[in-house]
């Protein structure tokens, strides 16, 4: 089958791989109908190479059809229509009860003392091949699928694999009362659907700060106040402004570890990105930093007493944080993988929904082939092209032309 594969520093390639195949009683394999480009993967086409190898397959925001079940995967069959969760887990184990399945007991990556593994995410949780491909093995399928209706256009339920349930856990975690406010970092899928979800959810008032025109202009759309970056200087008076002087409820940072503003840690990033995987590997396991511009600016940004949620991953392991500052305001701090099947109940009957109160089909802003995966890399990196969301169509056999129509049809 076609896969798109992980090559090198900032190179990716769509390559001829093995078919995936029933391994375990608990598999399914499913034939990928759309899978999406995440600012995680970034994290790996630029910075977290060391933890890769090339011919790695990528990806892990995928929807499809089911075409083999394991024998034990009897919740699943034959030409259901699902989305997979990016984070494998059990259903049954504690964590998985406790509604913590990104900490799935079965699957935990413990050689790397890690959590549930992870689909087209790095040696550190499981090196599973990823749903950038024309067909993906779904480890513990009893559990992970999410059957959703069978009409209706991919993108009204692709977004259930990560962006979605990211979001709602990113608010839930930043613990906004009705009528309160929140504030959101960063404006890319994650932080669009988390300001949407916010607002959904009772909020009075969400702001949003980016730098990126379009973004801001998605985001205004949806009815949420907007600071632009680029033009104001003093961002914390800027919300402080909007929000009575005190700050933010809840601030989201919905960025991560490539955040603009950071230039040491960026060139440390880079410097690390050339050196031999073993040895950039223990570097950033024992002094790596982020860079923490959107995190420092999110800190800064909430009220006395107010909670920050962190739904941008960071990686390094020697970040320095303003702890004497956190402790004075009194900030409670909530941060982690989301726990995808235990918001799916919430938000299934949102997507399915026509009248689309999450503006679910106001996100994807690219659809490509499998082939054009290369290019939509480089596109969502560079923010060129009026690029937010990239979402990739293994079902289209050649490359897309510059002009292609922009096709949402059901698949």
């Amino acid at each position: 089958m076609r896969a798109l594969t992980w090559q090198g520093r900032e190179k990716v390639s769509v390559e001829e791989v093995p078919d995936p195949r029933i391994e375990e009683p608990t598999d399914a394999v499913v034939r990928v109908t759309s899978t999406a480009i995440c600012g995680s993967d970034l994290h790996l086409y630029s910075v977290l190479g060391m933890y890769l190898d090339p011919g790695d397959v990528l990806g892990h925001e995928t929807m499809g059809v089911v075409e083999e079940v394991g024998a034990n995967a009897t919740r699943l069959k034959v030409g259901d229509r699902v989305v997979v969760p990016f984070g494998i887990a059990c259903g049954t184990c504690w964590m998985c009860t406790h509604g913590l399945q990104s900490q799935c007991e079965t699957t935990q990556v413990r050689s790397q003392d890690k959590g549930a593994a992870l689909f087209g995410y790095t040696k550190l949780y499981g090196q599973v091949p990823g749903g950038q491909a024309e067909y993906l093995r779904v480890p513990q399928a009893h559990y992970g699928p999410v059957v959703v209706p069978a009409d209706g256009p991919d993108e009204r339920y692709l977004y259930l694999s990560d962006v979605l349930p990211t979001a709602w856990q990113a608010v839930e975690y930043a613990a906004v009362a009705p009528g309160g406010t929140v504030a959101v970092v960063g404006l890319g899928p994650i932080g669009q659907m988390a300001a949407r979800v916010a607002r959904h959810r009772g909020a009075g008032q969400v702001v949003g700060l980016d730098l990126v025109p379009e973004r801001l202009e998605m985001a205004r759309r949806h009815g949420i106040e907007v600071v632009d970056l680029s033009v104001v200087d003093d961002v914390v008076g800027a919300v402080r402004d909007l929000t009575q002087g005190r700050g933010a409820d809840g601030v989201i940072d919905a960025v991560g570890m490539e955040a603009h503003g950071s230039p040491g840690a960026s060139l440390f990033q880079k410097a690390a990105g050339v050196l031999p995987d073993t040895v950039a590997g223990a570097i950033n396991e024992k002094v790596g930093v982020d860079r923490l511009a959107a995190l420092l600016t999110a800190i800064s940004l909430v009220r006395r007493g107010g909670t920050l949620s962190i739904a941008g991953v960071y990686g390094g392991a020697k970040d320095p944080l303003p702890m004497m500052d956190l402790f004075d305001r009194q900030v409670t701090l909530r941060m982690g993988q989301a726990n995808v099947r235990r918001w799916i109940d919430d938000l299934l009957p949102l997507v399915s929904d026509p009248a689309d109160p999450l503006g679910v089909l106001d996100l994807r802003t690219h659809r490509l082939s499998l082939e054009d995966a290369p290019r939509g890399y480089d596109l969502f990196q560079k923010k060129e092209d009026g690029c937010i969301k990239v979402v990739l169509d293994p079902t289209v056999r050649t490359a897309s032309a510059p002009d292609a129509p922009d096709d949402t049809g059901s698949r």
